[in-house]
């Protein structure tokens, strides 16, 4: 069972963490260079027409003023309008965020996949051939740029034998799962790498512990002794390696989506940077810091749960 007050503990420290990420993403946004209107309306606009397009997006307001109206919109879930699309950022946001979201988490999956068993083989197998080869595969997907990885996929195994498609999301779930396959699998193979590595040097100190030792002399089987004791031992450390590993994925995301031509957040943040757009900005930095957030609670959740210690 896990404890309540950790829980509670966890869940509070997302408030202030939430608070200063509002505060840096409010600032920052009004640092870039350049003028949204000016985007917007190109060099021809006029100055009176700047000026009442100033008045009317509120950005005519003192800075302190804007910074009230804005922490009173999002109290209320209200992000805003889009400058650029005039729709609002919510709507916007509940378009592009689940393929992202669906992305995400199957790169995860299938990073769990392939790190798990062949991290036992590599541990069990400890310095012959196919623990080498294993960290020798690995080690070159790591030191490879994630959009390398995803055009060389591209290359085999859409274009040459057209076995997936070029891009796009697909209409149905059936569609989505088939269509994110190859870059959930370019975005998988980084995290698979990490994941791998730690957790077969944490199942070669755990293989070595006492009460491994004991196990064995108690007469259980090998298949218990990996998974009651081994696995779970050495999913400790993996578990809080995974919750910050899930959020860069986000951020591996935005050149994914561009590669393979997913319509998720990270084409509409690279459009809205370029166009100024500060509401579509904001609303999408709140909404993946609130994702990383929820995915950094899971992680720490399952971890305590896994060692109650961590808890305490």
């Amino acid at each position: 069972m896990l404890n309540l007050g950790f829980v509670v503990r966890r869940l509070l420290q997302i408030i202030p963490t939430f608070a200063f990420i509002l505060v840096v993403t409010f600032v920052i946004v009004r640092l870039l260079p350049g003028d949204p209107l000016s985007a917007m309306a190109g060099d021809r606009v006029t100055d009176a027409q700047v000026l009442q397009a100033k008045a009317e997006l509120g950005l005519d307001k003192p800075f302190i003023v804007q910074f009230i109206d804005f922490t009173e919109r999002v109290a209320t879930g209200d992000l805003g309008r889009s400058f650029v699309v005039q729709i609002p950022v919510v709507n916007l946001i509940s378009q592009r965020l689940p393929p992202t979201l669906l992305l995400t988490g199957m790169a995860t999956v299938l990073a769990i996949l392939l790190a798990i068993p062949l991290a036992f083989i590599s541990a069990l197998r400890r310095d012959r051939a196919a623990d080498m080869a294993i960290r020798g595969v690995f080690q070159v997907g790591l030191s490879m740029p994630v959009f390398y990885i995803g055009l060389l996929l591209l290359t085999v195994f859409s274009a040459q034998l057209q076995w997936f498609p070029v891009g796009g999301y697909g209409d149905n779930w059936g569609d989505r799962f088939y269509h994110l396959f190859l870059p959930a699998l370019t975005l998988a193979m980084s995290l698979a790498a990490v994941l791998m590595r730690n957790l077969r040097s944490a199942i070669v100190d755990v293989l070595n512990a006492e009460y491994v030792d004991f196990a064995r002399a108690k007469g259980l089987m090998p298949r218990i002794i990996l998974g009651r004791h081994v696995l779970r031992n050495a999913l400790i450390s993996t578990v809080a390696l995974l919750g910050p590993m899930v959020g860069t994925l986000l951020g591996g995301a935005v050149i994914t989506e561009s590669v393979f031509a997913i319509p998720g957040v990270g084409r509409l943040m690279i459009d809205s940077i370029y166009g100024r757009d500060y509401p579509v900005i904001q609303g999408l930095t709140m909404a993946l810091a609130v994702v990383v957030s929820l995915i950094f609670l899971a992680t720490d959740l399952l971890q305590a749960a896994l060692d109650p210690r961590v808890a305490k």
